[in-house]
């Protein structure tokens, strides 16, 4: 039990985040968390370092090497103005980011559009005088709303796609979940309404976002950009056509990078500003959730209640609420097989998407695409608190979740 005892730990910690006069940084608690559940011997050296996933590692570092060489450049500033030109308040701009930043995740997976798109949401703001809270929420829910929709969104989407042998995942997951998709990126804008409703208003001038401060580290990282979406949509063409992942997401990042590490005359500058952080903060988090894993309190839970395995309001429910404490991935990873055996259909897959996916708008544990918005957001001196994401999140799960489910009710 020590190691949920731990997790809630951490949880009140990053709720708190200032202790007198010394706060808290997101990394260095889930890191000393890890610290405690190994020393206590909770989990083995050899189990913790079998639990850190060095493939999402990699592809995280390629990934951040490429965001650094877009926002250092200047690249990003100044390509943003012609997406977001349109944009004459903050409700527009707002708008704009739900919707792009929300297809994009569908595409990319949303960890990458984090990455990418952080620094630009922090550019926004301070060059349209917008809070730039507001925007950082906006990004975070819309990157999470928007992954649902594609079985590449997110990393449980894709276990979900390859386990349940769908025939076809990517025709499934469009058919299945569009329309409540695109209905619950509205939702994002709606409720970031509420508590912004004078700031929605405001006239904003996007003129003037930036320039191009260094050529050659720009060439090389929008050409870092192009082969991450060229190997992205080799990997959804081998799914579509049922061939495997033909190669691991660590090798789209690493190629992605490669340009900027030969190219560009600012490599080690790039590799000294990259958010090493997050990295940190992601191997502790696969140690601790592995000793949760461990403990076998879930497993314990699963057995006695069942958690619907044939219910699309049981599977919404769990996905949300069990995903706070132990992470979405490994607990789709545990519950698939359980759902094989009791015979789910597409509508219980879909829910179980939809549900774990949805987590990462409830709290900002839920999702690890949130992390990596708080924690390059802070880097550059912005974020936001764990109650002002609550705030906003709570009421938009809940009605996200509830669109869910009369949907598959209804639909499906």
């Amino acid at each position: 039990m020590l190691s949920m005892v731990v997790v809630l730990m951490i949880f009140l910690a990053i709720a708190v985040r200032q202790i007198g006069r010394f706060r808290l940084e997101i990394w260095s608690v889930m890191l000393t968390g890890a610290g405690v559940v190994l020393f206590s011997g909770e989990i083995g050296p050899e189990d913790a370092w079998r639990a850190i996933d060095w493939d999402v590692l990699v592809f995280l570092g390629g990934m951040f090497v490429v965001g650094e060489g877009l926002y250092r450049s200047g690249y990003l500033a100044t390509r943003s103005a012609q997406l977001f030109a349109g944009a004459k308040t903050t409700g527009g701009l707002v708008a704009r980011i739900v919707l792009t930043t929300g297809g994009l995740s569908a595409l990319l997976m949303n960890d990458t559009v984090a990455i990418i798109a952080t620094p630009l949401m922090i550019h926004f703001s301070r060059v349209c005088r917008v809070d730039v809270r507001l925007l950082l929420l906006a990004l975070a829910f819309s990157i999470t709303t928007g992954s649902v929709l594609s079985p590449v969104g997110n990393p449980q989407n894709l276990l979900i796609a390859v386990q349940s042998g769908m025939p076809d995942a990517f025709g499934t997951f469009l058919a299945g979940l569009i329309l409540p998709t695109v209905l619950a990126l509205g939702f994002v804008w709606g409720v970031l309404r509420l508590g912004w409703r004078m700031e929605y208003s405001q006239t904003i001038k996007l003129d003037g976002l930036g320039h191009i401060a260094d050529t050659r580290l720009a060439r090389a990282s929008s050409l870092g950009v192009a082969l991450a979406l060229a190997a992205i949509a080799v990997r959804m063409l081998a799914a579509w056509l049922g061939e495997g992942h033909v190669f691991p997401l660590s090798l789209v990042a690493l190629v992605a990078a490669a340009p900027v590490m030969l190219f560009s005359g600012q490599r080690f500058v790039v590799l000294r500003n990259m958010d090493w952080r997050t990295l940190v903060f992601f191997a502790a988090m696969f140690v601790v959730m592995q000793s949760v894993w461990e403990s076998g309190f879930f497993q314990g839970l699963m057995r006695s209640t069942g958690l619907g395995l044939n219910s699309v309001e049981g599977l919404l429910g769990s996905g949300i609420l069990v995903s706070q404490l132990v992470s979405n991935v490994p607990f789709v990873a545990l519950i698939l097989p359980a759902m094989s055996q009791a015979g789910a259909g597409t509508a219980q897959y879909l829910a179980l998407a939809a549900g774990s996916t949805l987590a990462g708008n409830l709290l900002i544990l839920g999702a690890a695409s949130n992390i990596i918005v708080l924690q390059n957001a802070e880097r550059h001196g912005a974020g936001f608190s764990f109650w002002e994401f609550a705030r906003a999140g709570i009421p938009l799960t809940l009605l996200q979740a509830a669109l869910y489910w009369v949907w598959f009710s209804l639909a499906i």
